[in-house]
């Protein structure tokens, strides 16, 4: 017995409780209400239970109150959690994190995994939807023949629009129900074609509406060559024929509107159009006038009698003017006569002495201005001389020929060595030529 390990229960238990918790992934969990209590504290305790065995189930008070139905012994739920195990008992049991009846639990998996597959395929895609004709002539109407959804689409089609509309008596409700809606989307589709399907049902439980989840009917809505509109239920509800269908609509009524324009809005509209087209054609009528008016103007204002009565008018016009210039020259001219007699007269006698003398006056003043702008000339020449010499005698060539040097930085001329540093460069300007520098040693004049 020394060589045999020997393990205590609770050794055993907590090893069980280890491999269980780490292992096994939470899950769902499918069975039978029994034993259920619901206890002060707020935490349920039942069991799950089917025909083969028993499992305990603990559902704590922070994750069941977003419960939404009262659970009851014998209902069959699907519960979601994780495995634990109770080591003082030796026992296992499920921790619950969420409960959910199990026959609509189990249709709305199906509903979910059903549209997923079908979403993946493209059968959803907006882009492969046909477009809805904007006055269709002929409706099919898939439904119950004595259902009110039947009443509520008739009622809507024959006031908004006077359309023929042709009714499919199919099952909308039961396992029968799919493949009769898909023979009325085949009869619409070959042997009585119409513009347009309206695929419909009044309210209902989900189970009453499921028969609109059928992957049969769904891929028959997606292949029909006309257009489909789906109105199943109230708003709230969504099957799967609303999704592949070319146009969802919330209510039956609603698809009749949608399929259908208003009589009322197309005869106003229509109005519309006509008073429009109406203001159009003036405008364009008008438009039209305006060059014609121009070119009537046009024609008035150059027409071949007007023209002529025009420069006959402006002929006299000119004449007249003529000879009242001819009579004012006549006028003219026998003043000047009047007037130029004694003047020519006071000429000869007087004028003519005193031009004489003034002409002389002025040819000897003409000589004495020559003679002084000569004098003026000569003195200006020879300061300018003066000051050219000056200035060749202090210019940067001549002060260069003496040894001097001009000595820039940066392009800048340098007249103090307050404006050096020991290392700078600085550039030498001379007679000849340039050269460049470096200051090596600053000296300066304190003087």
């Amino acid at each position: 017995m020394d060589n045999i390990s020997v393990f205590s229960v609770f050794e055993i238990t907590q090893h069980l409780k280890q491999v269980i918790e780490s292992s096994i992934e939470p899950l769902y969990v499918k069975g039978e209400i029994t034993n259920y209590v619901h206890h002060s504290s707020g935490h349920i305790y039942f069991n799950l239970k089917d025909e083969h065995a028993t499992l305990r189930c603990t559902f704590f008070k922070n994750v069941n109150y977003r419960l939404d139905f009262k659970p009851q012994n014998g209902q069959s739920v699907i519960c979601f959690g994780r495995l634990t195990v109770f080591v003082s008992g030796g026992s296992y049991n499920l921790n619950v994190s969420s409960m959910m009846p199990g026959g609509l639990g189990e249709m709305q998996a199906r509903f979910e995994e059903l549209k997923k597959k079908l979403n993946a395929e493209g059968l959803f895609d907006p882009a492969r939807k046909k477009k809805l004709p904007a006055y269709p002539q002929t409706l099919g109407i898939i439904t119950s023949p004595t259902s009110a959804a039947l009443q509520d689409v008739m009622n809507i089609l024959r006031r908004r629009y006077p359309i023929e509309a042709f009714v499919y008596p199919a099952l909308t409700q039961g396992l029968e129900a799919p493949a009769t809606m898909i023979k009325a989307l085949a009869y619409f589709n070959t042997v009585k074609p119409v513009d347009l399907i309206i695929l419909t049902r009044g309210g209902g439980s989900q189970e009453d509406l499921f028969c609109f989840n059928d992957e049969a009917l769904a891929r028959a809505i997606f292949a029909s060559a006309i257009p489909v509109i789906s109105a199943v239920g109230h708003e709230i509800d969504f099957t799967i024929s609303d999704f592949v269908a070319d146009l969802r609509a919330p209510t039956p009524s609603a698809a009749a509107e949608l399929a259908v324009p208003d009589k009322a809005e197309l005869l106003q509209y229509i109005e519309s159009l006509g008073k429009r087209l109406e203001l159009q054609f003036q405008n364009r009528l008008n438009r039209l006038k305006e060059p014609l008016n121009a070119l009537n103007q046009q024609l008035m204002r150059y027409h071949p009698e007007k023209l002529w009565m025009q420069y006959q008018q402006r002929f006299d016009l000119a004449s007249m003017a003529l000879f009242n210039k001819a009579q004012r020259i006549k006028e003219y001219q026998s003043s000047l006569d009047r007037i130029a007699s004694p003047f020519a007269q006071a000429l000869d006698s007087r004028l003519k002495p005193l031009a004489k003398e003034h002409r002389y006056h002025l040819q000897e003043l003409e000589k004495s201005l020559l003679q002084s702008a000569q004098a003026t000339l000569e003195s200006k020449t020879k300061n300018l001389a003066l000051w050219e010499g000056i200035l060749q005698e202090q210019s940067p060539k001549r002060l260069m020929q003496k040894g001097w040097a001009l000595i820039t930085k940066d392009a800048a001329v340098l007249s103090s060595v307050q404006n050096l540093a020991i290392g700078e460069k600085v550039e030498l300007q001379l007679q000849d030529g340039k050269a460049l520098a470096e200051i090596a040693e600053i000296q300066k004049d304190n003087s």
